[in-house]
């Protein structure tokens, strides 16, 4: 059921004006061991924002409740929301929780492309029923009674799992959506609905992201990716924060580390020799940004995430 604004609460007020604004481009970064993107987050967060992007997102509320904003659909959501929504429908869940409150592990999120999938498996006859399901998706699908109840346990376990069994329970979850029954699962935005997306940022978004990946192992300046914006560098800036979430140069970095993970894991290559390959200039530099972001040196690391 669509539901109107009716109250004055800064929660419901808000859900209402987002609806009629473009929504932020969010660039999502798949883990470095995997395919896919499982993640938990707080609420507030600088990620929990009215945004959209290409890959498809599976969203489950652990607590909170407060409203829902889908597309043009904005509803109310309570603890246990689950719901499947699709490449670049604008959404977000904005919790009604007191001013200086933070809710710890509000949302349990998984983030996919889709396209790359159903490509990879577009010569199985069973690939037809996944492609239904996202068929569907591309409006957002809420989940309600035992299929929501279940969907939540094994997203869960998605994020306890790893390699070919994480992607075991993944198509049990993709089974498990596709096969609900009609009165456990909702479509939310209009089937009219028109997108308020900046359709000038994505393919510029695009093409910073392909700079980068072509330079990885050299220099990545910003001058280089203002120019191919077509703007000064400080509106660049700006222009970048406010569609990514992310400066540039964090995300330069964070690209990095996760190209270092890669190599720590499938080559014998030494540390230094990758400190210089992902186009680092000092190795004690990059040893200090490898322990901010993955919270253990790379030494560590490969120890770690090698196979005995």
């Amino acid at each position: 059921m669509r539901n109107r604004i009716t109250s004055d609460a800064d929660h419901f007020r808000i859900a209402g004006l987002l609806t009629g604004r473009r929504s932020a481009r969010e660039i999502v970064l798949p883990e470095v061991e995997s395919w896919l993107k499982w993640h938990q987050h707080d609420y507030p967060s600088k990620i929990a924002r009215w945004n959209h992007h290409p890959e498809f997102e599976i969203h489950l509320i652990d607590r909170g409740a407060g409203r829902v904003i889908v597309g043009d659909y904005v509803g109310e959501f309570t603890d246990g929301h689950f719901a499947l929504i699709g490449p670049n429908i604008p959404h977000h869940w904005i919790s009604s929780v007191p001013k200086g409150t933070k809710l710890t592990n509000r949302d349990t999120v998984l983030q996919f492309d889709g396209e790359s999938l159903c490509n990879a498996l577009k010569f199985l006859p069973e690939i037809a029923e996944l492609e239904h399901l996202f068929t569907l998706a591309s409006r957002g699908l809420e989940f309600t009674g035992e299929t929501r109840r279940a969907a939540a346990i094994q997203l869960m376990n998605i994020g306890e799992a790893r390699g070919i069994e994480r992607l075991s329970r993944l198509f049990a979850l993709f089974s498990l959506l596709a096969r609900a029954p009609k009165s456990e699962s909702s479509p939310l935005a209009s089937e009219w609905f028109s997108r308020h997306l900046d359709a000038s940022a994505a393919p510029i978004v695009d093409r910073i992201l392909k700079y980068i990946m072509a330079n990885l192992d050299g220099q990545v300046r910003m001058s280089a990716a203002a120019r191919i914006a077509g703007m000064s560098e400080p509106t660049f800036s700006k222009f970048f924060k406010r569609v990514s979430g992310r400066g540039f140069v964090e995300m330069v970095r964070t690209m990095r580390i996760v190209h270092a993970c890669r190599l720590l894991r499938q080559t014998t290559q030494q540390v230094s020799d990758i400190c210089f390959e992902v186009g680092f200039r000092n190795l004690a530099n990059f040893n200090r940004q490898f322990l901010k972001e993955m919270k253990m040196n790379p030494s560590a690391y490969r120890r770690t995430h090698t196979p005995a």
